[in-house]
């Protein structure tokens, strides 16, 4: 697929200078790299190698863009330089509901301005989520933002500009967030497959400092969503959990936080038989292949379900009386219940010593990441609901 440039159908915004923070070269880190088996060998492959993150390539490229770390030194963060932040930017937008290759366009479009409370972000990475697509698709066009739309919730970056009232923040700043505070009630216009994308502070996280851009581009709602929907389990210490497509963008993570932050004495997970030993390295003590067993047919019972695949029917009966089942899509089926995550920076900062100390671990699919110019790919195969971990988009320049 050839990039190609369309005219933008927003306004153009006046051009703005300022002040900041010049990133210089990145050391990488070459321990801790989580493995995954890949679904067309036998053999295990790092997840964003480092020689994926030593070597940049520049927009636009069609295979696979290699990821840049974030470990900035102190020395570093603070050399600034002076940059134009344009008035246009490159971005993938739609102006109508429909599938990828259809609607998705490539084009320049308006560097969003900055509210009073928002930083504007410098975008090095961002990951899709199934709401991204779903989305896209009109399924929420009730509650959606208007048309046109530039797509994503996910985002890591260096902040180039504050608004007034923002003071947790500064230029120069590796951050990471879910941009749009409600997924489906008014989510954003503006989100994040774009060169910069502005977001509030309050839905900011500084990056783990072990994390490469798409590394922690490819967690802020997946981890927000599975760490609140346990929190409303209210799983406590000591206590057994089943995770429904424990290898997928969420269940990968809810895995992790429930074993390592809620202390979980049992974690069962279920995927496919190549995903298997997946969900050993992510913690799981019982790894259930859902091609050769039914997980409702097994003895064992739980005290919450955290189902990402919309089986709260048959959730159901693998849970404790008394015990809750947090069913993500599907209908419901009591006691089950669905909530939709509210994107909040303290959530991120809440799980930053588990990421930077390696207990919780991103997992981003061996296919990616995908290149700023592969965004329909991307799309098309996340939609194929075969994607392990997230699969995300990046470097983004």
């Amino acid at each position: 697929m050839e990039s190609v440039i369309v005219k933008s159908p927003w306004q153009c915004a006046s051009s703005r200078t300022l002040e900041s923070r010049e990133l210089g070269s990145l050391p990488v880190n070459r321990t801790g790299n989580l493995l995954a088996l890949s679904s067309s060998s036998c053999a295990c492959a790092p997840i964003c190698s480092p020689t994926q993150r030593n070597n940049l390539g520049t927009f636009p490229r069609r295979r696979v863009m290699p990821v840049v770390r974030a470990e900035v030194s102190q020395e570093t963060a603070t050399r600034v330089s002076s940059m134009t932040i344009p008035s246009l930017q490159k971005a993938w937008y739609y102006e109508e509901y429909g599938s990828a290759k259809d609607v998705l366009k490539f084009g320049e479009v308006p560097v969003p301005e900055v509210q009073p409370d928002q930083v504007l972000i410098k975008v090095h990475a961002a990951a899709l989520n199934p709401v991204d697509f779903k989305r896209r698709l009109g399924k929420f066009k009730a509650s959606d933002s208007p048309l046109p739309t530039v797509p994503g919730y996910d985002v890591s970056g260096v902040i180039v500009k504050v608004g007034s009232k923002v003071t947790s923040f500064k230029e120069g700043d590796s951050v990471y967030a879910d941009v749009s505070e409600h997924a489906l009630d008014g989510p954003k216009q503006w989100g994040s497959i774009a060169q910069y994308t502005a977001v509030e502070e309050k839905l900011l996280g500084l990056m783990p400092k072990n994390l490469s851009f798409a590394e922690a581009a490819s967690l802020p709602l997946a981890i927000e969503t599975a760490l609140e929907g346990l929190e409303r389990a209210n799983l406590k210490e000591g206590q057994t959990i089943l995770v429904l497509a424990g290898a997928g963008g969420v269940g990968s993570l809810a895995v992790q936080i429930a074993k390592h932050v809620f202390g979980a004495s049992l974690v069962a997970a279920t995927a496919s038989t190549s995903k298997l030993e997946l969900l050993k390295q992510l913690g799981a003590d019982i790894a259930i292949d859902y091609t050769k067993q039914k997980y409702e047919d097994l003895p064992e019972r739980y005290d919450v379900v955290f189902d990402a695949v919309g089986e709260c029917e048959k959730a159901v009966k693998v849970v404790k009386e008394g015990g809750s089942v947090v069913a993500l899509t599907g209908a419901v089926t009591p006691p089950g219940f669905r909530f939709v995550v509210t994107s909040k920076g303290e959530s991120l900062s809440k799980l930053k010593p588990y990421l930077e100390s390696g207990k919780i671990k991103p997992v981003i699919d061996p296919k990616g990441p995908f290149g700023f110019d592969s965004v329909i790919d991307a799309f098309t195969y996340l939609e194929t609901g075969r994607a392990t971990g997230k699969v995300v988009i990046a470097p983004i320049e």
